[in-house]
């Protein structure tokens, strides 16, 4: 892959896994308190990470011929670190049903 297209692939991939993050921060509400100091925790590492990849997609994107490759394999290292984090918080959510689940069970009881 030419180095145009992958700053556009790496670029989307940033603008979409921010997005997913998003997402996530507006459902946290739904998480039991146990689960929310979890979401806590993981959500302060993906803000380092997230801060990390911005600055290497950064310099990579500024990077001359002689250190393309060095600044590509950075930031897909913190790329990878970051969709890692993601999925850790990601799971908080698909290991409890919501608060609106909750709430019809009860209803049911």
């Amino acid at each position: 892959m030419n180095r145009e297209k992958f700053k556009e692939k790496a670029k989307k991939g940033i603008d979409d896994l921010f997005a997913r993050i998003e997402e996530l921060e507006s459902k946290k509400e739904d998480l039991k308190e146990k689960s929310k100091a979890k979401y806590r925790e993981i959500m302060a590492e993906i803000k380092e990470i997230e801060a990390d990849l911005e600055a290497k997609f950064r310099r990579m994107d500024d990077a001359g011929d002689g250190k393309w490759a060095e600044a590509k394999d950075a930031f897909s290292q913190s790329a990878e670190s970051f969709k890692e984090a993601f999925k850790h918080l990601a799971s908080l959510f698909k290991s409890q049903p919501s608060s609106s689940e909750n709430e019809e069970k009860a209803d049911k009881d």
